[in-house]
């Protein structure tokens, strides 16, 4: 593509982007602004409303009064003159309520000011009725009566809450097309810019398949100028395996002379478990002679006290050292599989997780006595993975926290999982030293060590746990802090299979 042609593209490009970002502007603006018109009216619509009702509602209190006036007039019941009370002290409020409603309409200022003092003559005149009444003069009460009727109060204030209520009904059809239009206007908006956004969605899929196949036809151009690229690469290939076929080499023989040392210990615990019995058997005789009973047969052990306990701590270490033979036995074949095969193959079953842990803890039972250290497993989700993997993977992490922890403190080691979206979560948290928040990462480089050198190891432990993980498609993070604990978390495939992660990254 020539520089002519990226700068059209470009324009094109910038030039739809500023249209999409004008249209979206129009249509947002002018929404709100409809929306919120729509609104106005709307509200304006509700208020003349409730103006109309505040009418009729004081017009309703005006009649009450002047029924039951006339009521207490003819009976002197008291319900007529309780009734008459309660309307004159509601029409004062609603008279009040109405003025502060209608202060948006010059015309309808005016009227409730005639209403207002035509209102005022008509209380006066209630007024003076009823004491008349209450005084026994019903002659003048009649005649007051008869007075105010002739002078139209009454008809007045009909009249002036009629002209009233006509006004807010133009009132209300007139906000009511001015809220239908507003509506109207806001829909259309939407159309049109919805339509002006369907059109440029298609224009930019036309751009976007244009910028593919020219895209396509670049790396068709880059593949044929780097293909005199494949040669060197396939040398510096053909170095890197042969480097890589030494350092399997070297590993198989560093594995193979682990192997002897370790066929050495295994059959030197052998001939110490058969010469603890024989010493065992040989103290059990002379602590148990019988006076004047049979010996005890050939071969039989009977020991009390400190002998009974001291044979079975010497069982016990002995059982301990032949589960650490065995580990060791099988990471030595591991390392020898890896040296054949280039890189071992994992091979996924199903694991019972709690039950697999347990047996990782009573291998590290011994070290725990020492460290004082208690380890509780909670339930574990199971999983499909590779045993193998998983057993280089909590080992090291519950050794190290055993390792790890505060000298003079009793330790507390907690092993938890749960399930999430398909991933099982294990949490192995301790009690001990912690980590310093620059050191987190650092503890998983190859080795690197972090705090006081003042244990064992040679810092490739987390190294190469957090490379099993990610081979079985996990994850890996620590959260610590020094003098508080660590808490290492792994999360790991429900179900993991070889097309999870491929073993050959």
């Amino acid at each position: 593509m020539t520089a002519e042609a990226q700068r059209r593209r470009a324009f094109w490009h910038i030039l739809l982007f500023a249209a999409g970002l004008v249209v979206l502007t129009v249509i947002s603006a002018g929404s709100v602004y409809l929306v919120n018109k729509a609104r106005d009216d709307s509200k304006w619509v509700l208020h003349t409303i409730e103006v109309e009702n505040q009418v009729n509602t004081l017009l309703l209190e005006v009649r009450r009064a002047e029924s039951s006036a006339r009521g207490f007039l003819l009976t002197q019941g008291p319900d007529f003159q309780a009734d008459h009370e309660r309307a004159i002290a509601a029409i004062i409020p609603a008279l009040d309520k109405l003025t502060r409603q209608i202060g948006d309409s010059p015309a309808q200022r005016d009227s409730v000011e005639k209403l207002s003092a035509a209102i005022e003559v008509r209380l006066g005149q209630f007024a003076r009725e009823m004491d008349f009444v209450k005084q026994g003069q019903l002659d003048n009460a009649k005649a007051l009566v008869r007075e105010a009727a002739a002078g139209n109060t009454t008809t007045t204030i009909s009249n002036l809450a009629n002209a009233m209520i006509r006004e807010e009904e133009r009132l209300f059809r007139l906000r009511s097309a001015n809220a239908d239009r507003s509506q109207t206007l806001a829909a259309s908006l939407t159309g049109i810019g919805s339509g002006l956004v369907v059109v440029l969605a298609l224009i930019s899929i036309w751009l976007l398949r244009r910028s593919a196949r020219m895209r396509d036809e670049a790396e068709t151009r880059l593949r044929d100028a780097y293909a005199n690229l494949e040669a060197l690469v396939d040398e510096r290939t053909a170095d890197l395996r042969e480097a890589n076929n030494e350092i399997q080499r070297f590993a198989y023989i560093v594995s193979h002379d682990l192997r002897s040392p370790l066929v050495n210990i295994m059959g030197f615990t052998s001939e110490l478990e058969e010469l603890g019995g024989d010493i065992f058997r040989r103290v059990s005789s002379l602590t148990h002679v019988p006076a004047d009973g049979p010996p005890l047969p050939s071969g039989e052990i009977a020991l009390e006290g400190p002998d009974k306990q001291l044979s079975e701590d010497f069982s016990e270490a002995l059982g301990f050292i032949k589960s650490s033979i065995a580990k060791m036995d099988r990471l030595i074949s591991a390392i020898l599989n890896l040296t054949r095969e280039g890189r071992r193959e994992f091979q996924p079953e199903k694991i019972d997780i709690r039950e697999f842990v347990e047996a990782i803890v009573s291998t590290l039972a011994h070290q725990a006595v020492e460290a004082q250290a208690e380890i509780h497993v909670e339930p574990l989700p199971d999983i499909v993975s590779d045993r193998l993997a998983l057993e280089q993977i909590f080992s090291n992490l519950i050794d190290n926290a055993i390792k790890y922890l505060k000298n003079g403190v009793p330790g507390e080691i907690r092993i938890r999982g749960r399930t999430k979206l398909g991933y099982a979560i294990f949490e192995i948290s301790d009690n001990g030293r912690g980590i310093d928040a620059r050191d987190h990462q650092r503890i998983f480089d190859l080795f690197r060590r972090a705090g006081t050198q003042d244990k064992p190891g040679q810092g490739i432990g987390l190294a190469h746990v957090r490379a099993l993980v990610r081979r079985l498609g996990g994850t890996m993070s620590v959260s610590s802090e020094l003098n508080a604990g660590s808490t290492f978390t792994i999360t790991l495939p429900v179900a993991w299979n070889a097309t999870t992660r491929k073993t050959d990254r």
